[in-house]
């Protein structure tokens, strides 16, 4: 019934901002003002003055500009321009990262069609392309395919991997799962993930692939997200179905094969290492080393994320230890926790049992949590988890700010110790004075909230010394160190604390 409302309400929105932007009326207008004052002098007009206004605010004519279903273009023309935009795509791509194609679907599109009626269905559509469109980057680009299904290319970087495509996809599902704020309205989508293999692929290899991951998911489940490699010929030799790969990942979490990495962060004042960011990985025997987004789904599906967090936990915690025990003076490590897991009504204890069993201080853990828990999560047990391990003395992360819609109010509501600003604001800073602009005023920000900064993602001296001189308190990423197991990071410590102690000689270097 609410959906149905909320349906019928957006239609007339929509009719009635059409009626009142269109030509018609714009041409109208002035004769209607001055009939309105030839039959009551300036009260009327008045009136008239303050009504047109709040009618076409009433009708959203005022909000910001973003793309219409016109600009995506019709379904046929869609399909072969996705077809190039792909082609183009895996051209520019090479050793830049990958190229990708997401593909999704309206879970209910068919249903909506056919007791709403084409009129609200196409309504919907156009609104989920305009939320998609906002989810999106400004070179991503996105097709309309018809029936509820649409293509998207995002656009090939350096940091574009598989895990970053995943996120992709899961900014895209939190984006529709509520609609203007109102609860149950949301849309939820399938979407199909398929990555290229440089050099061997065409864009039809890669559309086809997010396609048959499309159907793959809709076949699972609603609101389920898969993720496939394309290839131009798909056979035996191709590697494990998923639902073989299923049951791998359960059996590699049960016996010990998925662990984490870790990743270091350094502060920019110093140089020094201000802690390790944990992150699971699972060294397949075939695959090699795979992140979350392969498997992460799979351990969702059987109910063992919450097994999977305690796991990266425990490591984490060991790792702490370990480094201490041999000497190293790291300040504390940060494990991602889940949406599902921060719900856990146990989790407090967990974590509290976790500590006391390693014998270490809560502060010397970095609970990280996702901009979109923040942004949705105000008063609930995720809240509370938050509260109470804050209070033990954990310190809060927010993982991937700029990428949500969190409030201000809401990152004072969670008692945060950081922001962890993604790795979209920090790719090419250095040579971007837009990107420069939005980091500062995000730091800005965190400076009057008394809260410190990290940067993600950052690859090159020249952005690591760009965020140290805008006074981003630390950064992390390729250009400092990829993820690796417990054992390489000794030699990588050791290593960094002699290069602190004995910095290169400029002199030298210039020789």
């Amino acid at each position: 019934m609410i959906r149905r409302l909320y349906h019928s309400l957006f239609f007339l929105r929509r009719r009635l901002a059409a009626l009142l932007t269109g030509p018609l009326a714009l041409a109208l207008l002035p004769v209607a003002l001055l009939l309105g004052y030839r039959a009551g002098g300036e009260a009327a007009l008045a009136v008239a003055a303050l009504a047109v206004p709040g009618a076409l605010a009433l009708a959203g004519a005022f909000g910001r500009r973003r793309r219409s279903m016109a600009d995506i273009g019709p379904p046929a023309v869609s399909g072969r321009s996705l077809r190039q935009a792909l082609d183009a795509a895996i051209g520019r791509a090479g050793g830049r990262g990958i190229a990708a194609c997401i593909m999704l679907q309206m879970d209910h599109h068919d249903s909506l069609h056919d007791t709403e009626g084409a009129a609200a269905a196409a309504a919907v559509t156009d609104h989920v392309a305009l939320r998609l469109r906002a989810a999106l980057r400004r070179r991503d680009r996105i097709f309309f395919l018809g029936c509820g299904r649409f293509g998207i290319v995002p656009a090939p970087a350096r940091r574009m991997t598989p895990e970053a495509v995943w996120r992709m996809a899961a900014r895209m599902q939190e984006a529709l799962q509520r609609i203007d704020g109102m609860s149950g309205a949301g849309q939820s989508i399938c979407i199909g993930i398929a990555t290229a293999a440089i050099g061997r692929d065409t864009g039809e290899d890669l559309m086809a692939a997010a396609a048959a991951a499309l159907d793959e998911a809709r076949e699972t489940a609603p609101a389920t997200i898969r993720m496939r490699r394309s290839g131009p010929k798909r056979g035996a030799a191709s590697g494990p179905r998923p639902l073989r790969l299923h049951e791998e990942a359960i059996r590699a979490l049960e016996g010990g094969e998925i662990t984490a990495w870790f990743q270091p962060q350094l502060c920019t004042d110093t140089g020094r290492v201000s802690g390790f960011e944990a992150l699971a990985r699972w060294c397949h025997p075939q695959r090699g080393v795979l992140v979350p987004a392969q498997f992460l789904p799979y351990l969702d599906r059987a109910g063992l994320a919450g097994q999977l967090q305690e796991v990266i936990l425990h490591d984490a915690l060991g790792a702490l230890g370990k480094w201490h025990a041999l000497g190293f003076d790291i300040p504390g490590v940060g494990v991602n926790f889940s949406p599902a897991g921060l719900r856990d009504p146990a989790l407090a204890d967990t974590v509290a049992w976790e500590l006391d069993r390693h014998d270490l201080p809560a502060c010397r853990l970095t609970v990280e949590i996702l901009e979109t828990v923040v942004s949705v999560s105000p008063d609930d047990a995720t809240a509370r988890n938050i509260r109470r391990l804050s209070e033990m003395g954990c310190r809060i992360d927010l993982d991937d700010f700029g990428t949500g819609h969190a409030s201000i109010s809401s990152l004072r509501g969670f008692r945060l110790n950081r922001l962890k600003i993604d790795r979209s604001f920090v790719h090419g800073i250095d040579g971007d004075p837009d990107q420069q602009r939005m980091v500062a005023a995000i730091l800005t920000m965190a400076e009057q909230l008394d809260l410190d900064t990290l940067a993600e993602g950052v690859e090159t001296s020249g952005e690591h010394a760009l965020l140290a001189q805008l006074g981003c308190g630390h950064v992390q990423g390729f250009g400092i160190a990829r993820p690796m197991p417990y054992e390489r990071t000794l030699p990588w410590l050791r290593a960094h604390g002699e290069k602190l102690e004995h910095p290169p000689e400029i002199g030298r270097l210039a020789r």
